[in-house]
């Protein structure tokens, strides 16, 4: 073999290595990013939407209230006091039940609360309290109304046990008969005119006037 013949084939192969070597260098460089890399834009016209996650259902809301909780069904929540060891604690009653505490018998015959839109905030309980005397025989010792919020309006008067309310569990109405319904539109103006009552015709009886005191009283 002569010596030009070898210079080509080595030459050759040298051409073959380098073709092959820029080719694999291409496919690294468009998998493996390096690192710290900014993300390879995509073309222009692509579409680079993200699919919209879907929607949660909305949760119904729940119905008006259109009556007031029944009695049998509201909850009242009494505080019991022992002044003489100073131990307190709550019961929790409907209407009609009664609790046992040493020689107290506490009954609850009722609990109210006041409307959230009524300017007076007070919540109400009708106790009735039985005491175990020496004797063996019971005394009442309370019977009526006491209030959270005005606790000197009613007290429990007795020298070893003081009851007070604490809550009272109720819901009110929130839609009543006076009740505005934004949505509903306003009903036309009649554009008839009134007839007038005949004269002979006698007022209806709520539309007499209510007697006043200054009326009634003798001249």
């Amino acid at each position: 073999m002569t010596r030009g013949r070898a210079a080509g084939i080595a030459a050759a192969l040298a051409g073959l290595i380098a073709i092959a070597w820029g080719a694999s260098s291409a496919v690294e460089e468009t998998v493996v990013a390096p690192p710290g890399a900014a993300p390879v834009s995509a073309p222009a016209g692509a579409d680079t939407a993200t699919p919209a996650e879907p929607k949660a259902p909305a949760t119904p809301s729940p119905p008006a209230v259109t009556a007031e909780t029944p009695m049998a069904q509201r909850v009242a929540v009494l505080g019991v006091l022992n002044k003489r060891n100073g131990m307190a604690r709550d019961i929790s009653l409907h209407p009609g039940q009664a609790a046992r505490i040493g020689n107290l018998i506490v009954r609850l015959r009722a609990c109210e609360t006041t409307a959230d839109w009524e300017p007076e905030k007070l919540t109400g309980a009708f106790v009735q309290a039985d005491l175990h005397m020496a004797d063996g025989s019971w005394k009442r010792i309370f019977s009526g109304w006491l209030y959270k919020e005005s606790p000197s309006l009613n007290v429990v008067e007795n020298p070893l046990y003081d009851v007070w309310p604490k809550s009272c569990a109720m819901r009110h109405p929130d839609i009543g008969p006076d009740t505005v319904v934004a949505s509903s539109p306003a009903p036309a103006a009649s554009s008839a005119k009134k007839s007038a009552p005949a004269a002979d015709s006698a007022p209806p009886d709520d539309a007499a006037p209510s007697p006043s005191a200054s009326s009634n009283s003798a001249t």
